[in-house]
C-alpha cells in the first residue's frame, strides 16, 4: 500500500510537470522539482534533530511512570471498564497493562513510540483469541481506539510547530483535545453498537458519564470566550498540562524511591532508537511531497476542490489542509510530511497549518495500524474493524475543521 502511494506521488508529479512544460511552456518546473528533492532532504534532517530530543525526552519520562507504578495503577483503575468492554479478557491479564501503556503513549502524542507497546498488547490479545486468522472483539476495539488516537498532550505536534518557528507551539492544544475526543467517542460507540457492548451499564456510565459531562461543561465555558481568549487559553493549558505531567511522574517516582535519573536514561535510550528508525521514512515522504508540490500537481488538485467548495457557497480555507487528512489513513509519515509542507508553504500559524496540525493530532493511520497490528499476529479477517476505524477518523477530521473555524477563523 505504501509502495503504491509513494510511487503514485512521483508519477502524478511527472504528469503534472509534463503538462506545465508542454502546455504552459514552463520549462523551469523540472529544476524546481530537483531543488525540492534536496530542500526536503535537508528539512528532514532538521526535523529529525528535534524529533530525537522529543521522543528521547518523553519515553524517558514514560519509563519513570511505568517503574513508579503509575501505568499499573491506571490499569487497575480501568479494569472494571475493560471487564465490560472486553469481557473475554481475564482480570489481571498482561494485555490490560500493555494496552494501558499503549494508550498512555498515544495520549502523550508519541504515536511512533506507542507502536511497539501496541504490538505487544495485540500479541497478548491473540493468546486469548480462539481463531488464528479472525480478529476477536477485544482486538477490534483495541485497534479502533488506536485508530481514533485519543491524544491528551500532542507533544509531537508541538515539536513540529516549534521546529517551524511557531511563537506558541501549544496553540493547537484545545482544538486537538476536542477533535480527538470526537473521533474516540465515535469509534467507541460504533464498535459498541456492532458488538452490542453494554455502554449503558452502571459501570460503563460511571466512567464515561463524568467525562462526557465534564467535556460538555468545558465546551460551554469555551463558547463564552472570544477567539483571542480561546487561543490564549489553549496555549496556557497546553504548557501547564505538559509541565504538570512531568512533575507528577518525577514526584511519584521519587516517592516510590525510584532512581528517576537512571530510569529516565533507560527510557530515553529507547526513544533514541525509535527516532533513529524514523529518518528514512521521513526523507522518503517529504521528498515525494516536495516534488508533488513543485510540479504543481498538489495545487491543481486543491484548486479543483476549492472551486467545487466555492460553488456550494462554503468557506474554502479548510481545503489547504486536506492533503494531511487524505493521506493520514494510509501513512503517518506521509501525513507528517504533508503537515510540515503545509506549515512551510502557508506559514506555521496560518489557518491551513493550524487545521493540518489539529487533523494530524486527532486521528491515526487506519490502514497502517490495521496492517501492522493485525499482520503481526496473522489476522486476515478484520470483520468490522476497518469500517469503525474509518468512521472514527472521519469524525475526527470533521470535528477538527469545525473546531478550527471556531478557534482560529
Amino acid at each position: 500500500m505504501l509502495n503504491a502511494l509513494w510511487l503514485g506521488f512521483f508519477l502524478t508529479a511527472t504528469v503534472a510537470a509534463l503538462a506545465q512544460w508542454l502546455l504552459a511552456g514552463n520549462a523551469q518546473v523540472f529544476a524546481a522539482m530537483v531543488q525540492a528533492l534536496f530542500a526536503m532532504a535537508k528539512l528532514s534532517v532538521e526535523v529529525m534533530v528535534l524529533l530525537f530530543g522529543t521522543l528521547t525526552l518523553w519515553l524517558g519520562f514514560l519509563r519513570i511512570a511505568e517503574e513508579a507504578g503509575i501505568v499499573q495503577a491506571l490499569a487497575r483503575w480501568l479494569a472494571p471498564l475493560f471487564a465490560k468492554l472486553m469481557p473475554e479478557i481475564p482480570r489481571g491479564h498482561p494485555a490490560l497493562g500493555l494496552m494501558t501503556l499503549n494508550f498512555a503513549a498515544n495520549g502523550l502524542g508519541l504515536d511512533n513510540a506507542a507502536t511497539p507497546m501496541g504490538l505487544k498488547a495485540m500479541r497478548a490479545l491473540q493468546e486469548l483469541n480462539p481463531s488464528s486468522t479472525t480478529a476477536s472483539n477485544a482486538q477490534i476495539l483495541f485497534l479502533v481506539l488506536n485508530a481514533s488516537s485519543l491524544t491528551l498532550l500532542p507533544v509531537s505536534i508541538f515539536m513540529y510547530r516549534l521546529q517551524q518557528g511557531a511563537a506558541d507551539p501549544t496553540l493547537v492544544f484545545l482544538p486537538i483535545l476536542l477533535a480527538t475526543s470526537a473521533s474516540t467517542l465515535v469509534g467507541l460507540v460504533s464498535v459498541a453498537l456492532v458488538q452490542r457492548l453494554p455502554l449503558l451499564s452502571p459501570v460503563v456510565l460511571a466512567y464515561l458519564l463524568p467525562l462526557a459531562l465534564g467535556l460538555a461543561a468545558f465546551m460551554a465555558l469555551l463558547a463564552s470566550l472570544s477567539a483571542a481568549a480561546l487561543a490564549s487559553l489553549s496555549g496556557l493549558l497546553g504548557n501547564l498540562s505538559l509541565f504538570a505531567v512531568v512533575l507528577l511522574f518525577l514526584l511519584v517516582g521519587a516517592w516510590k524511591k525510584i532512581a528517576v535519573y537512571d530510569s529516565f536514561i533507560a527510557g530515553a535510550k529507547e526513544g533514541f532508537a525509535v527516532a533513529r528508525d524514523l529518518l528514512p521514512y521521513l526523507v522518503a515522504m517529504l521528498c515525494a511531497i516536495g516534488v508533488l508540490r513543485a510540479s504543481g500537481a498538489l495545487d491543481y488538485a486543491l484548486d479543483g476542490v476549492r472551486y467545487l467548495v466555492g460553488l456550494a457557497g462554503v468557506d474554502n480555507r479548510f481545503v489547504d489542509a486536506l492533503p494531511t487528512a487524505l493521506v493520514k489513513p494510509f501513512s503517518g509519515s506521509a501525513a507528517r510530511a504533508m503537515l510540515i509542507e503545509t506549515m512551510q508553504s502557508h506559514g506555521v500559524d496560518s489557518f491551513a497549518a493550524l487545521l493540518a496540525a489539529t487533523i494530524q493530532g486527532s486521528t491515526e493511520t487506519t490502514f497502517y495500524v490495521l496492517a501492522v497490528y493485525f499482520g503481526a499476529v496473522g489476522i486476515q479477517r478484520a470483520r468490522h474493524a476497518v469500517a469503525c476505524a474509518l468512521l472514527a477518523e472521519l469524525a475526527g477530521v470533521l470535528a477538527a475543521i469545525g473546531v478550527c473555524y471556531w478557534f482560529f477563523a
